[in-house]
Formats: C-alpha cells, structure tokens, sequence
C-alpha cells in the first residue's frame, strides 16, 4: 500500500483557489474539511548490534542443504504397500522385473525415458522395477553455493512424486546393496486397471 503524499504548504495554498473557483455538483451537500493528520511518534529506539570483529568465527557450523537427506525423506515415508512386501524389497530379497539405467544422462535426457519406462512397465503388469542413478559425482567446489551430490540420485524420487508418474506409484524406496545400493531405487506401482 502506497503512503499518502501530503501537500507543501505552497502545493495546498494553490489547491484552494482552485477549489474555491470549483462550482459544486451537488449544492444541498455540505463542504468537506480537510482532514487532520495526527502528529507522528518518533521511532521506538533499536538494540544495538552484538560486537562482532573481523575474523571471528560464526557460532554453529549449519549444513547448507535445507532438505534433510534423500534417504531420510525416503524412509520417513509412509508405507502404502503391505508391510511384509515391503520388508522383503527393501532386504533385497524381491527381485526386480525390470530396470532402467540413467546412469550418465543429464537431467533433460533421463526425465522422458523415465517416464516412458515407468508407464509401459505399468502398463506390462509389471509391480516392482528398478531405477539405477548412480551415485553421482562429487563437485561441490567448495563456492557459496553448494551444489549437490548425484543430481539424477535427489531428481528421480522428485519426479516420481509427480503426474503423470504419481498415479501409477505406490512406494519408492533406496534399493539394497546386491541391487546398487544408494545410486538406485526401487519403485513398487499400482496394479494396471
């Protein structure tokens, strides 16, 4: 909201004579006063800021990532699967139907061949698949912004939570180590309709 610009002592003297040359529209109405401004309170007075000399130390070391982990995320997830599938997959002790490799695509190449994988396993009647990440690459060089570790690893679970994929999804999980550990996934889908 815009303040109110209030008139110069010689912008209002101006304003008057116009007003007073002014014909009303409607005579019966009676004329309206100029309303008056209360006086304005100076400001409250701020804390001073803490002494502070160049070269101390900040007071925590914070992690620069505000998401917590992808494998916390993943595993504070609730189960929409049954319980006891869900603790034979994440043993490794279901074995994948089918598996993609995005292994080494950037994000504008693996994004499409996901989703079509997803959807035609689906469509197969196909309920547990494996999607392989990899790891990532460490190349954070160390600037203000940091960047992250394995960009496909934290992507993929992100577009899985979203349509057209979302539907068709019923859990996704860190796979186990026989079948790549943290540089994949395993995807459990909905049954086909």
């Amino acid at each position: 909201m815009r303040r109110p610009r209030h008139l110069s002592p010689e912008e209002r003297a101006l304003w008057d004579k116009v007003a007073d040359r002014a014909v009303p529209l409607d005579p019966q109405k009676p004329k309206q006063s100029p309303p008056v401004s209360a006086p304005k309170k100076p400001p409250a007075p701020r804390d001073p800021a803490p002494d502070f000399s160049v070269g101390q130390s900040a007071r925590a070391a914070r992690p620069h990532d505000l998401l917590p982990n992808i494998n916390d995320r993943l595993g504070k997830a609730p189960v929409h699967m049954d319980h006891k599938s869900f603790g034979k997959m994440k043993r490794g002790k279901l074995k994948p139907e089918a598996r993609i490799d995005l292994h080494g695509m950037t994000m504008a190449e693996a994004h499409p061949e996901l989703v079509s994988f997803i959807l035609g396993a689906q469509s197969l009647g196909r309920r547990l698949v494996l999607v392989i990440t990899g790891k990532g690459k460490d190349r954070d060089d160390g600037g203000p912004i940091p960047t992250r570790h394995g960009v496909l690893r934290h992507q993929v679970p992100q577009w899985l939570a979203l349509p057209p994929l979302n539907h068709v999804i019923l859990q996704v999980t860190p796979a186990h180590i026989k079948h790549g550990g943290h540089g994949a996934y395993y995807v459990y889908l909905r049954r086909g309709r």
